[in-house]
């Protein structure tokens, strides 16, 4: 396992980053999801990603109790704040002072520790002042309830504006978590450069488009029993973006690639979005051990100008590109 620095920061993280977004305390039984997290750690993954809101924060309880026991030094843990928790009511969202201070409290006693590596705004607040959101970050860095900030799903001029109230208030703003891959580039034209500007990385999620990129689904046919783009609780509607066969057609083509590199399509779908020098950590979910076993394989795979070539002309024009669709949302939820 390879480790990169976290924006402009001493900080180090695991290039393989454990996500348990829609896993634990969800679709897999508690036993296999610590599994999941055991078999992380025997490969090599220090770094775990989850959120309040996942699993409305049973997913932070069950990524807790699978690290218990660990060398809290040797982890680098990230969670989030923003959406709506618990009741769900008025207060139990957003980016405001309050709910920022509860949550905290709340996650650190789910998770089992004592700080958070990274404390993340899990979306932009628009109905908050960005200075009390700032000003509440910087209580709980100077609180030891978390060493760094980051964000999630920010546009380039959010990053910027974040970026100058927390260095004014002697904090480090380090990343952004968007998602990002091969079919979903639309960090590359603003947020990217903003980042690199300001000295933010980029931890990217859902490297591998939903399932898309490992190939699974085959253009003409029906999802396989069991699959994502099959769940009719949600799953599908994630997906339906890129369950299009001109899509589909275009994936398959990425097949002989991977072949010839002698990796599945998901390890290079993971590695593709390594090459980004602005990505310190692509995250991965899993719902058996295998898949963390198998999918860790990327790290350290170097992709030459040909095969990167190779891959945009299979996908390349069938990628989503527009900044615009960067996950705003324009109101709060509650």
């Amino acid at each position: 396992m390879q480790h990169r620095y976290l924006g402009n920061s001493g900080l180090k993280i695991s290039e393989i980053t454990y996500g348990n977004w829609l896993t634990h305390g969800s679709q897999v039984e508690n036993e296999t999801a610590v599994e999941c997290v055991r078999a992380a750690l025997d490969v090599g993954i220090s770094s775990f990603d989850t959120a309040d809101v996942y699993a409305n924060t049973v997913a932070e309880e069950v990524l807790g109790d699978a690290l218990r026991g660990e060398r809290r030094e040797s982890l680098e843990i990230f969670t989030k704040v923003y959406w709506p928790t618990g009741p769900k009511g008025h207060n139990d969202t957003g980016l405001s002072r309050k709910h920022i201070m509860e949550s905290i409290h709340g996650s650190l006693r789910r998770l089992g520790t004592d700080y958070v590596d990274l404390y993340q705004a899990h979306r932009f607040d628009v109905e908050t002042p960005l200075e009390e959101t700032m000003q509440a970050f910087a209580d709980v860095v100077r609180q030891g309830k978390a060493l760094y900030i980051g964000v999630s799903e920010w546009t380039a001029d959010q990053i910027r504006a974040g970026h100058a109230l927390a260095k004014d208030l002697g904090i480090q703003l380090i990343s952004n978590q968007p998602q990002y891959s091969m079919l979903w580039r639309v960090i590359e034209a603003e947020v990217v450069p903003a980042s690199e500007e300001v000295g933010v990385s980029q931890i990217v999620w859902s490297p591998v488009a939903q399932g898309v990129l490992t190939g699974k689904y085959q253009p003409g046919r029906s999802a396989p029993a069991g699959s994502r783009a099959a769940d009719d609780k949600g799953g599908a509607d994630m997906i339906k973006r890129f369950m299009d066969d001109e899509v589909l057609t275009g994936v398959q083509a990425l097949k002989p690639i991977a072949d010839d590199l002698g990796i599945t399509m998901a390890q290079l779908a993971i590695a593709w979005v390594l090459q980004n020098p602005n990505v310190a950590a692509a995250i991965i979910g899993a719902s058996r051990p295998d898949q963390v076993r198998d999918n860790v394989r990327a790290s350290g795979v170097q992709l030459d100008e040909y095969v990167m070539a190779a891959i945009d002309d299979a996908v390349g024009h069938l990628a989503e590109r527009d900044p615009s669709r960067t996950q705003v949302p324009p109101t709060r939820v509650a």
